[in-house]
């Protein structure tokens, strides 16, 4: 059974999806690196569907703090966490969905330049951590 989401619902969705790829980005900096890693993102999340979709493609991008990793951080990883929860009771069949499109959005961001960092795979690896710590004992599918 599927729900709609509300504004703040599809807002959540987006600040973890985007927020995810942000964070690993941001792990690894650079300018030519952030224009092929913004292209690998747009592809991964071109394959959501369903309620994702819907969430990703409404209104504009998230607002992110741009002040540290931290702030970022603190703004995302419960995001993700939170994302997971709302599809859970809303649209329980795109749980596994979102999970997927997040940790296959982070990881080819990660890949699109250079290879995988440490620093990256260190913010996939908390990334993967935010998506199993919801109210979901099992974590993810």
């Amino acid at each position: 059974m599927e729900q709609r989401l509300t504004d703040d619902e599809q807002q959540v969705l987006k600040t973890g999806a985007f927020g995810a790829v942000f964070l690993v980005s941001n792990a690894d900096p650079g300018v030519f690196a952030m224009i092929r890693e913004s292209f690998a993102a747009s592809g991964a999340f071109a394959g959501a569907s369903g309620l994702v979709k819907e969430a990703l493609s409404a209104g504009g991008l998230p607002r992110l703090p741009r002040d540290s990793a931290l702030d970022v951080e603190s703004v995302v990883l419960p995001a993700l966490a939170r994302a997971v929860d709302i599809l859970r009771e809303k649209s329980p069949a795109d749980v596994s969905a979102y999970r997927e499109l997040v940790l296959t959005a982070a990881a080819e961001v990660a890949r699109a330049h250079r290879g995988v960092t440490p620093a990256e795979q260190d913010a996939i690896t908390r990334i993967r951590t935010a998506l199993a710590d919801s109210a979901d004992p099992a974590g993810p599918a």
